[in-house]
């Protein structure tokens, strides 16, 4: 089929790559324009885009779409069978939409209707969810509304973090997508029941309330890994939070009870496995507390 392919970053690579390897005629590559980004600021093209030119295909990185009908009708030149769009990161004007001859396809990182949005993936393990998968889904004017095509579910664990979930649904949604423009799978409505939001996240969300109880904040340390990373302050310096335990045991939020950074929660308490201070080395907590003495009593976040 003749596609155009739209997305931005790492989750959306592999189902490029797949497209590609499978003989699809991919017209153009759709992605977010190069941005500063890291601690030096420099210049960087997301991943779709170098895994683009890796392989020679044309990419366009237009900064807006809704408000420019230029786009619209570079867009509708390309004389599609398809768009295939996952996360990225512009929505697509009607006229878009309807430019391909089967419509644009989104591979979307939930079990529609649950957790629609930005960030599903962290919403899902944030709220406990005992799974989530892959939706391909037919779009239309809304967000994440149209009717589904294809799902496939996959347990999230005790232990599962967003890094680890993110490459496993990455992968699911590539080898999904080929499935369905092969099939041509029937669409389905998404049901009114069950709809829920993840919205997008900031850097903000990642710092640790002590209030909170100790298996809610142990869901978010692994929610937000690897981004926004969770964070409390310690003396005054910014520990980064990169593994926790739950642990028995109860005090003032925020307070060191034991030996071991096990830490008070407004409900139980969590013992910190592995930690990050600002500008240093991550590392186990057996290892970080040789080099720092930390009182039972101190308090965190303060």
């Amino acid at each position: 089929m003749r596609l155009a392919f739209m997305g931005s970053p790492g989750f959306a690579v592999p189902a490029l790559h797949a497209l590609h390897a499978a003989g699809h005629e991919i017209a153009a590559v759709y992605c977010q324009p190069a941005r500063p980004s890291g601690r030096g600021q420099a210049v960087r093209r997301c991943p779709v885009h170098a895994e683009a030119d890796s392989v020679g295909l044309p990419v366009r990185t237009p900064p807006r779409l809704r408000t420019v009908p230029e786009e619209w009708a570079e867009f509708a030149s390309l004389e599609l069978d398809a768009a295939v769009v996952a996360a990225y990161g512009l929505i697509l004007p009607p006229a878009m939409l309807a430019a391909p001859r089967h419509g644009c396809l989104n591979i979307h990182a939930s079990l529609l209707p649950r957790w629609r949005g930005a960030a599903p993936i962290h919403a899902a393990i944030l709220a406990g969810d005992a799974e989530t998968g892959i939706t391909i889904m037919q779009m239309d004017a809304g967000l994440d509304t149209g009717p589904m095509l294809l799902r496939e579910a996959v347990t999230i664990g005790p232990g599962t973090t967003t890094a680890v979930l993110h490459d496993t649904l990455a992968e699911m949604g590539a080898r999904l997508i080929l499935t369905a423009l092969a099939t041509s799978p029937a669409a389905v409505a998404q049901p009114d029941e069950g709809m829920t939001y993840a919205p997008k996240l900031s850097r903000d969300d990642g710092r640790i309330d002590w209030t909170l109880g100790a298996a809610e904040i142990e869901r978010r340390v692994r929610a937000f890994d690897p981004w926004p990373g969770t964070f409390t302050t310690l003396n005054g310096t910014v520990l980064k939070v990169l593994a926790a335990a739950i642990e028995p045991g109860s005090g003032e939020p925020g307070a060191v009870l034991a030996a071991g950074l096990v830490i008070a929660c407004g409900t139980g308490a969590l013992c910190l496995t592995r930690v990050q201070l600002a500008g240093r080395t991550a590392m186990d907590t057996e290892a970080f507390l040789r080099g720092h003495d930390i009182a039972v009593g101190t308090h965190l976040g303060t």
